[in-house]
């Protein structure tokens, strides 16, 4: 199959081949410890190898993929302590962000956290007969909680809490399930009620609570149990 983006200068395929081989890992339709050929993603993805070698480079930079010499690239594995140390240093960032955006943000990131707070609110959070978790909530999600950010003041913030969003999101989408049992619309709208009041201390006490119910939620599930053991 063509692929028009192929077709363009060496940095819009390098670029396209990053996002494309990124998403698949994000998805864990490539999953953690595979081996990444780079004749077989060029193949798949139709882009030439060396846009796919570029992609890889930067997606290894990103700790997405791991290069070994005269092996090549595979993705990145997954553990329970890693996720204990991501979810403890992103927590760390996410309220660096909260206190700052409560400081700076004016009356265009309140309607922004209002609107996507309202956009998450209105989506399922699962779909079909397996409740599986649903993409459209996923990118909701991911939205409302950059929106909250968004008023930080500090660009090198944003830009790590991005990179520790994505590393989290990875290991969510290994369980696709749904958890049942846990009101996270009300974890949501607490977030939101102590961001637009400017209560920084009661934000900061919600994410951390927030991100590290998920972190436990994930490290009783099979697969990083099944990870433990390996």
């Amino acid at each position: 199959m063509d692929n028009p983006l192929a077709q363009t200068g060496a940095g819009t395929q390098t670029d396209a081949a990053y996002a494309a081989l990124r998403e698949a890992i994000l998805s864990c339709r490539l999953e953690p410890g595979a081996k990444i050929k780079i004749s077989d993603a060029a193949a798949e993805f139709d882009f030439s190898p060396g846009a796919v070698r570029e992609a890889l480079s930067r997606l290894a930079a990103e700790r997405m993929a791991v290069a070994t010499a005269q092996k090549g690239f595979t993705v990145a594995a997954i553990s329970a302590q890693e996720l204990i140390d991501l979810t403890s240093t992103r927590i760390a960032i996410e309220q660096l962000c909260l206190r700052s955006a409560i400081a700076h943000g004016d009356v265009e990131w309140e309607a922004n956290i209002l609107a996507a707070y309202h956009r998450l609110h209105r989506l399922p959070i699962s779909e079909g007969a397996r409740k599986q978790l649903s993409p459209a909530w996923s990118t909701a999600h991911n939205a409302f909680h950059a929106a909250l950010a968004s008023a930080c003041d500090s660009r090198w913030t944003l830009t790590i809490r991005e990179m520790l969003y994505a590393q989290s999101e990875r290991y969510r989408n290994l369980s696709k399930i749904a958890r049942p049992g846990r009101d996270v619309d009300a974890e949501h709208k607490g977030l939101l009620d102590a961001c637009l009041a400017r209560d920084a201390a009661t934000a900061c006490k919600r994410i951390e609570a927030h991100l590290r119910r998920t972190m436990e939620i994930l490290l009783a599930s099979p697969r990083l149990a099944a990870a433990g053991r390996d």
